[in-house]
């Protein structure tokens, strides 16, 4: 599995824009570009970090061949709402011990 990690800058007042662009372009790019899906994670009052998972690194790479024009649409209004969108990383999961719920005994 492939791992891209984002930091996204948000522009004051368009929080709610960002979140709702960044929702759906990332479950368009899950239905029609072969990714895994992401988790968005806010840092600080603007500042909101996400990752995203691929099966591998090729596919990350060819992505964004499929997109249909209401992605487009969403991807648009997430870069209208950022100031800064940046790649912090790239890597490959060794081990994933990541848990749906807790445990329970």
């Amino acid at each position: 599995m492939y791992i891209v990690l984002y930091r996204f800058k948000v522009k004051e007042t368009l929080a709610e824009a960002f979140v709702k662009g960044w929702k759906g372009l990332t479950s368009h790019i899950y239905k029609y570009e072969g990714s895994l899906g992401s988790r968005l994670h806010k840092k600080g009052p603007l500042e909101y970090m996400a990752y995203a998972q691929w099966p591998e690194k090729a596919i990350f790479e060819n992505a964004g061949k499929n997109l249909s024009k209401e992605a487009l649409k969403f991807r648009d209004l997430m870069k209208s709402a950022c100031e800064e969108i940046k790649i912090l990383d790239e890597f490959e999961v060794v081990e994933d011990l990541l848990e749906k719920k807790t445990y329970e005994a």
